[in-house]
């Protein structure tokens, strides 16, 4: 594994935004978006980052969006290194080794789109923030209706739903993504590109869900970004990686109780346990934590894609 990437800087080139995770340059006509090491749990992004990775996220990305794209339209273009130094040249930057090490394999050129502020969360299984606001509205003894879903009564922890239900959410730049309703969904979107893009995300979870299933993996649950580009529908940001997703082992599910998953769960966990506040500053993640993360992100690639890193990023 090599050192982390906390923050990218590209000399001559100015950042368009930063997200918790992401730096973005507008390069005209097309975006590089650079996936860094930084992490962050409970709305917090913590001192020190995982190792590769950015690498990994750039990695299963670009496998979703392959898959993915005889079935919707995506803005990814490319992550070739080569190709993408030489636009960064064109546009007068020097691409000297240092500046390859910190970007190669983390970068990825895509379309422009005008984005939805929505994110569109399907979940196929009663985990996570739906789990807790289920138990809170009484739903174990007598059922519940949460942003407009009716679910039954007696379900237990990590159980499958009856079918995968999709649950939108603001899109926050900072802080805590807000659950809202469909029906607030259409007001903040407009009728028709809500239900489309309800439509298609809930038909790429299915697919995504079948396809993992054959590698063992159990995809308890993910959101997506939209927007438009060229008139039409396009599946923007990142796919299905351990930041977006929740990866079971199909093995070792078991209902009624959290499941382990390949993703920063075992980060909030550890960060649960230490006393911290979850209020910035966050607190320096010792040796194991980061390695142990870092081995959930790796393992959730493997899972996947059926296939080891490749060497660029191992």
């Amino acid at each position: 594994m090599t050192e982390p990437v906390l923050t990218s800087e590209i000399p001559g080139l100015a950042l368009s935004a930063r997200g918790k995770v992401r730096d973005i340059y507008d390069l005209g006509k097309t975006l590089l978006i650079v996936t860094t090491d930084r992490i962050s749990a409970f709305d917090v992004i913590m001192p020190n980052g995982i190792p590769d990775k950015g690498r990994v996220l750039t990695a299963l990305s670009r496998y979703w969006f392959l898959q993915l794209r005889p079935f919707i339209g995506n803005h990814y273009i490319t992550s070739d290194f080569a190709y993408i130094a030489g636009q960064l040249a064109e546009k007068g930057v020097s691409v000297n080794s240092q500046l390859t090490t910190q970007l190669s394999g983390r970068s990825m050129l895509v379309l422009k789109a005008t984005v939805f502020q929505v994110e569109c969360v399907v979940r196929g299984y009663l985990a996570g923030s739906l789990w807790k606001e289920y138990v809170e509205a009484g739903g174990v003894d007598m059922g519940a209706t949460l942003q407009g879903i009716t679910l039954p009564g007696g379900l237990r922890e990590s159980d499958r739903l009856p079918e995968p239900i999709f649950t939108p959410a603001t899109k926050a730049a900072t802080g805590h993504d807000e659950n809202i309703s469909f029906a607030q969904m259409q007001t903040m979107v407009g009728a028709n590109d809500a239900v489309a893009m309800r439509q298609a995300s809930l038909d790429i979870y299915n697919l995504a869900a079948e396809r993992c299933s054959t590698n063992g993996l159990i995809l308890a649950d993910t959101k997506f970004e939209f927007g438009i580009h060229n008139g039409a529908l396009t599946l923007v940001d990142e796919a299905l990686t351990p930041d977006s997703s929740r990866y079971w082992s199909a093995a070792d599910y078991q209902p009624g109780r959290a499941q382990d998953s390949f993703d920063k769960q075992y980060l909030r966990d550890w960060l649960s346990q230490s006393g911290w506040a979850k209020e910035p500053p966050a607190p320096q993640l010792p040796p194991d934590v980061v390695n142990n993360t870092a081995l959930k992100y790796r393992e959730a690639y493997r899972r996947v894609t059926g296939s080891p890193l490749d060497s660029e990023i191992s």
